[in-house]
């Protein structure tokens, strides 16, 4: 297996780094490029910092192991290779009455990715977070495979799940898949006229998929306005497929200037009626809605983006609600911000859920940006909150401390899995995850 000097970037592309990257495309090409020693794993790069980055050293892409290996519809459990993409899971199984029970906001998301993340999605106030619905994996080292399950290895399991890579290559997972009645989406929008509405929304929801897009540039009596939809699958008619898009160069920075921004927010709050309405969709345009559009992140030009997300604990949405007022306020928000409301769900030690609300905020990236996100994520460390490392590229160390009260322990079993820090990535160390050493 060769490998192949290359730059490459996070989704949010504010972020870069050069690494040496190999391919593989069957296990035994995989074992092979890994030698006698370890070596990091990336999947299609949706996290938007360096999640995934390894400047100046060796990754493996994971992309080409996307089998699915087999599937027991008397149980549900779906077996698939590291790289098959959520959205294909999707696509192949809902027509069959079954989806991944997990879903992130991307299809594009590899399996792996969302282990190393643990990702949630519109119903984790229901069903919780990705890996605990992960039966078992198998991680790749020098040595061989070994199989990983909660039961059987629950220390290793919970450093593995949202555990960033740090504990070997993540190779495949048995993963139990929710029943579905159909392949479509029966969604109810609503408007939500300010920040307290939205809360109460969110507390009263009892459907099994909410989210709220949030006006992020609403100030005044309208701090806090959006949308509400509350989805349930559904069968019937299937709505006619919207042709993607792409977008085909790098924006002007004008493209999503604040007068621009707020703009296409007052429209795209008044897209729904007054009194509301209920809509068929396909499942790929509720749950992957930015997928539509190829490359969307090129919108934010050439210099690329960074999101700032975190949750605080139900107690501290008043703190939440003054972090969105200083992003109102900036005039630095795009069109892209999203407020959820989180249960107490979580598989791994650094797993980001916790009990409260979620607000996450694209911003371009410049310096007045930047610096509001720093601020930020202390006043969400301050509030007993804490961000997510998947959208994350600008916390520091000492900011993190304290956000996740199981790092000690992450750190015993990771420490055992790689002592020589062979799988360190670059957000790792910016964080100094495993330690100052």
């Amino acid at each position: 297996m060769s490998w192949k000097r290359t730059e490459y970037a996070g989704w949010g592309r504010a972020l870069r780094a050069t690494a040496e990257i190999a391919r593989p495309e069957r296990l035994r090409a995989l074992h092979g490029t890994m030698g006698d020693a370890l070596v990091p794993a990336m999947g299609m790069r949706r996290s938007y910092g360096d999640a995934a980055l390894v400047d100046g050293g060796r990754v493996i892409d994971m992309t080409r192991l996307d089998r699915m290996i087999g599937f027991d519809p008397a149980t549900g459990i779906l077996e698939v290779e590291a790289g098959v993409r959520i959205g294909e899971i999707a696509a192949a199984f809902a027509p069959r009455g079954w989806l991944p029970a997990v879903m992130p906001g991307t299809g594009f998301a590899t399996v792996g990715g969302c282990i190393a993340q643990d990702v949630h999605g519109k119903n984790h106030h229901h069903a919780g977070s990705f890996c605990q619905h992960v039966v078992s994996l198998r991680l790749a080292t020098p040595t061989g495979e070994n199989e990983v399950t909660p039961e059987g290895s629950p220390d290793l399991f919970r450093a593995t799940a949202g555990g960033l890579g740090q504990t070997g290559v993540i190779v495949s997972a048995r993963m139990k898949l929710a029943r579905c009645p159909g392949d479509v989406m029966v969604v109810t929008e609503r408007r939500i006229a300010d920040w307290d509405e939205f809360l109460a929304r969110l507390d009263g929801s009892r459907a099994t998929y909410t989210v709220g897009w949030i006006d992020a540039t609403a100030t005044g009596a309208k701090l806090g306005r959006g949308i509400l939809e509350e989805g349930e699958t559904g069968s019937g008619l299937v709505p006619r497929r919207r042709r993607a898009a792409r977008v085909p160069m790098d924006a002007p920075r004008i493209a999503l200037s604040s007068p621009v921004v707020r703009a296409f927010n007052a429209a795209y709050f008044r897209r729904v009626p007054a009194s509301g309405r209920t809509v068929v969709r396909p499942i790929d345009d509720f749950f992957f809605p930015l997928d539509r559009i190829h490359d969307w992140n090129r919108l934010y030009g050439k210099s690329g983006f960074h999101q700032f997300q975190c949750v605080v604990p139900v107690g501290a949405a008043d703190a939440l609600r003054a972090m969105l007022e200083r992003i109102a306020r900036s005039g630095l928000a795009s069109p892209l911000a999203v407020l959820k409301r989180m249960g107490a769900g979580r598989a791994g030690y650094l797993s980001f859920p916790m009990e409260g609300y979620t607000l996450a905020v694209d911003m371009p990236n410049t310096e007045a940006a930047r610096s509001l996100i720093r601020e930020l994520i202390v006043q969400a460390r301050d509030a007993g909150g804490r961000i997510y490392f998947a959208k994350d590229s600008l916390a520091r160390a000492e900011d993190i401390t304290g956000m996740y009260p199981e790092l000690d322990d992450w750190r015993v079993v990771v420490g055992r899995q790689d002592p020589q820090g062979r799988l360190i990535t670059d957000l790792v160390r910016r964080l100094q995850l495993r330690g100052t050493a």
